[in-house]
């Protein structure tokens, strides 16, 4: 049943992968127009490397063949579903207060983001509490965190699709960042490509961190 359940485990996480590079691919085209992003194209680039390289660490993670380590996988996707859909709806609240020319309610977006690091936090140290091992408790904080930010970032990419023209902004600061960066297409475009950059690179490094923390204070206090 273990190795059965491996391909329920990665395929729809590869599946999901491969459509946010589809979407990204799509949304870039002509792809030769990339390199005219902020930073030579790194912009456009850095969330397809990103997500290529989730793929590979999808492969490698839950290509294991040890029983605990697979529980522990099982349990930290569960998780991480749930802190996906936090983070997506995160990810919801900000573009519809910014399509409302709003700003959304800081203690509701930091707060979303807070309870999906601690959703990462409890996978880890149920991995850690039953094998009484703090890598693991590292390792499935940082799988748990890589589905809830994989489904953010497909929800950052969708709304690239789904959302009409940006309003044109008042704020100074935008239409400093105009001269920069183009027009409001081009800086909703830039802006939703680093968002999905930094889901994809800072998640897992916050899974790890709160991971191995609290798999740490756990076996702690068992000492």
């Amino acid at each position: 049943m273990g190795s059965g359940m491996q391909p329920i485990l990665r395929t729809p996480l590869i599946l999901l992968a491969v459509a946010d590079l589809i979407l990204l691919g799509t949304r870039l085209w002509p792809w030769q127009d990339v390199i005219n992003l902020p930073g030579n194209g790194t912009a456009g680039i850095d969330p397809a490397v990103c997500l290529a390289a989730y793929i590979g660490i999808i492969l490698l993670i839950a290509s294991t063949r040890q029983e605990p380590t697979r529980k522990a996988l099982r349990s930290g996707t569960m998780l991480g579903l749930l802190g996906g859909v936090i983070l997506a709806g995160e990810v919801l609240l900000k573009d519809q207060a910014a399509n409302q020319g709003s700003i959304p309610p800081v203690l509701w977006t930091r707060g979303l983001l807070v309870v999906a690091v601690l959703l990462w936090g409890i996978a880890g140290w149920r991995a850690a509490q039953a094998t009484g091992n703090n890598f693991l408790g590292m390792l499935t904080g940082t799988w748990s965190a890589m589905v809830s930010c994989l489904m953010a970032s497909t929800a950052v990419l969708a709304e690239m699709y789904l959302a009409g023209p940006p309003p044109v902004s008042q704020d100074p600061w935008k239409q400093y960042e105009g001269l920069a960066i183009g027009d409001p297409a081009t800086q909703a475009l830039v802006h939703s490509l680093n968002s999905t950059t930094s889901f994809l690179i800072v998640g897992p490094l916050a899974g790890a961190a709160i991971g191995f923390l609290v798999s740490s204070l756990g076996q702690n206090r068992k000492s």
